[in-house]
């Protein structure tokens, strides 16, 4: 497909695909971000990172386009970003809301019910502090504190045997709450889901540009449900320099762990 003159929209993840396993920068992303907005590209952010996270990197990056933060729990649209009018939830710091998951409060409640009544140990975020968060993630500090500002979703660091972590999974779900597993946690939620936003978002942009062309860039399971609403789904390398295993049409398993792998596909797919 000849992507140089449709409107095209990249839905990414950020974690272990535009950003560095080791280091979360985003350095080596930057110029080709850079070209391709010059280009016009409209660059989606769809991560399990908080709203707090992803501003960061939309400054560094210098993108003003939405984004969908904690697995699809929310879509944040600069409030002048599209000429017309349509449904959301709220207006928050100049964002309009678009609210698909379950409140943090909700979930947390709900998997402290399911460890006091199993005696299961079980840690999630919001049952760390920061420097326990800094331990387990490499963050600096005040990234793992924008970490933890969770709204729509908690993230498990689940440790153990196998059959102990498939016994809470199964707790959790049997509690009404999802999981899927990304680069380093599994991320708890309800309600929330990347596919269910991009299809969402996708529905705003064709109403502003009629025919659009998508490309989405992921590395890990809680990416595959994004990857099935567009027009090329796209898996770099993980760390160990596997592919995930995904069964989709048109998928392209590009070479490259983390941003190498999306520097790459990005430059073909695109031609820069």
């Amino acid at each position: 497909m000849n992507l140089k003159s449709k409107n095209v929209i990249i839905f990414t993840d950020l974690d272990g695909t535009m950003l560095d396993y080791r280091d979360y920068s985003c350095g080596k992303v930057a110029l080709l971000v850079s070209k391709l907005k010059n280009r016009g590209v409209i660059i989606v952010f769809c991560s399990s990172k908080t709203r707090a996270e992803q501003e960061i990197y939309r400054s560094q990056l210098k993108l003003n386009s939405p984004f969908i933060s904690e697995n699809g729990g929310a879509i944040f649209i600069d409030k002048n970003y599209f000429p017309f009018n349509y449904e959301y939830h709220k207006i928050d710091s100049g964002y309009h809301v678009i609210e698909l998951g379950m409140p943090y409060r909700k979930i947390k409640d709900r998997l402290d019910k399911i460890r006091e009544i199993n005696n299961l140990s079980f840690r999630g975020f919001g049952d760390m502090g920061v420097n326990e968060v800094v331990e387990i993630t490499g963050l600096d500090r005040v990234s793992a504190e924008l970490a933890k500002k969770r709204d729509y979703s908690e993230s498990l660091n689940l440790t153990g045997s196998e059959k102990d972590i498939v016994f809470i999974l199964k707790q959790i779900e049997i509690a009404g709450l999802k999981w899927t597993r990304g680069t380093r946690f599994y991320s708890i939620s309800s309600g929330s889901d990347k596919g269910k936003a991009v299809r969402v978002l996708l529905g705003l942009f064709k109403r502003e540009y009629g025919l659009v062309s998508t490309i989405g860039v992921g590395d890990s399971p809680n990416d595959f449900s994004m990857l099935a609403e567009v027009d090329i789904p796209v898996l770099v390398q993980k760390i160990s320099g596997n592919w995930e295993d995904v069964d989709l049409p048109n998928l392209h398993k590009v070479e490259g762990i983390g941003p190498d792998g999306w520097v790459n596909a990005l430059t073909n797919l695109m031609m820069v």
